[in-house]
This record gives C-alpha cells, sequence and structure tokens, in this order.
C-alpha cells in the first residue's frame, strides 16, 4: 500500500509540475486521435446521411454492416492495417507503417462506423419529419442534407465526441501500426500498458489519470448535447 500512496503521489507531481515526456505523450495522442475524429466525421458524416435519406437497392443491408461493424476488433483492424502497409504489402512503398500517420488510419478505420451509425439515426428521424415539405420545395437530395446537418448539428457534435472518446482510449490497434516508439509513436494507452508492464507505475499513473479526466470530459459534453437535444 506504501507503493501505491507513493506512486499515487509522485503522478500528480508529474502532471503538476508539467512533466515534459507526460505531456509529449497527452500532446501526441490528442493530436492523432483529433485528426483521426476529423477524418472519420468528414467520410462517416455524409454516408450517414446518405444511408438516411437515400433509397437504393441494398440500403439496409449496408445499415446493417454499418452496426455490426460497430463491434471491430481492433487488434484485428490494426493486424490488416499492419499487413497492408509493411514492406511486403500492396502499400509498403508508402513507409507509414509505425508513424502517427498509421495510427490516424487505424483510428479512422475503427470511428468511420461509429460516426456514421449515429449520424444515419438522428438524421432518418429528421428526414422523415421535414423530407416531404423538402420534396415539395423541390431541393435535390443533396441541399437537403445540408439543411439536415444544420438542423441537427448537435448530433454531429456527438457523432464527433462518440468517435473521439473511441479514439484517445484505442490501444491494440496502434501499438500494432504505431509500434509504441518513444517520442514519436508513443501515445497515453500504449505509455500506459508499456509503464505498467516494466513496473513504472507513477508515469502510467499520471497518464491514466489523465486519459480519464478526457475521457469524463468527453462523456460530460456528450451528455449535456443530447440532453439539450431532447428538450429541443
Amino acid at each position: 500500500m506504501p507503493d501505491v500512496l507513493h506512486a499515487a503521489a509522485s503522478s500528480l507531481a508529474l502532471i503538476g509540475a508539467f512533466d515534459s515526456d507526460l505531456f509529449g505523450i497527452v500532446g501526441l495522442s490528442l493530436g492523432v486521435s483529433l485528426s483521426a475524429s476529423l477524418i472519420a466525421m468528414v467520410i462517416g458524416a455524409p454516408l450517414g446521411g446518405l444511408l438516411a435519406v437515400g433509397r437504393f437497392g441494398g440500403r439496409h443491408t449496408l445499415i446493417i454492416l454499418v452496426n455490426a461493424l460497430l463491434g471491430l476488433p481492433p487488434v484485428v483492424v490494426g493486424l490488416a492495417i499492419y499487413l497492408l502497409l509493411s514492406r511486403s504489402g500492396p502499400f509498403g512503398f508508402a513507409g507509414l507503417l509505425f508513424t502517427p500517420g498509421a495510427m490516424v488510419l487505424a483510428q479512422v478505420v475503427l470511428t468511420v462506423p461509429i460516426v456514421i451509425a449515429l449520424v444515419h439515426r438522428p438524421v432518418s428521424v429528421l428526414w422523415s419529419e421535414y423530407g416531404e415539405l423538402m420534396r415539395l420545395d423541390g431541393l435535390s437530395k443533396a441541399r437537403s442534407l445540408q439543411l439536415l446537418f444544420v438542423i441537427g448539428r448537435a448530433s454531429l457534435l456527438t457523432a464527433f465526441l462518440a468517435a473521439f472518446g473511441r479514439a484517445i482510449a484505442e490501444v491494440g490497434a496502434i501499438m500494432m501500426v504505431g509500434g509504441n516508439i518513444r517520442g514519436y509513436t508513443r501515445t497515453m494507452t500504449t505509455a500506459i500498458a508499456l509503464e505498467t508492464g516494466k513496473g513504472a507505475l507513477e508515469l502510467a499513473l499520471a497518464l491514466g489519470l489523465v486519459l480519464i479526466a478526457l475521457s469524463v470530459l468527453v462523456s460530460a459534453v456528450a451528455f449535456v448535447v443530447n440532453s439539450r437535444i431532447g428538450e429541443s
């Protein structure tokens, strides 16, 4: 118990002293996860909207597939991207393996289904409410979708926060494709796993506290957004 208390006190001291290694890892984690979440929104939001307002063959199958991909195993995603980016893989020439770019790619693959699903559901509700009026006004599907995104912008924020929360907590896939290289691809989650294995609990606990604080903040913002959506 004294060792645990000492580690906890040391971890708080690291945070309070703005330790460069600690906040370097935090900064990289935020950069990778925010980049992945923004890319996932750019890809996933239009696709989710298209599934909501479009009527085409195979649409229901795609909706089922997207929701099924919400449970995609991260280590499988990491393995697939590793094989694609390795020297013997089809994209090995890009030299992305064991770089932050590969980590962003892994997180994008994991978060795009989340964005699509979370955008599709509220936009479907809005389309059922406003779709007939938009058709009577002669609006195209593209213009209608733009207006629905404006009306449901809080839902877009919720989707982004959910994607970011998923990305920032990821460890398996990004460890496989990033290599957990100190000062280059080491994130909060991979550093926590490494430092705990080494018995260096001070840094692991400090990173854990920062990660918990970020997760709580994201959850709180998502809750407030959803509450406002329910009241509007």
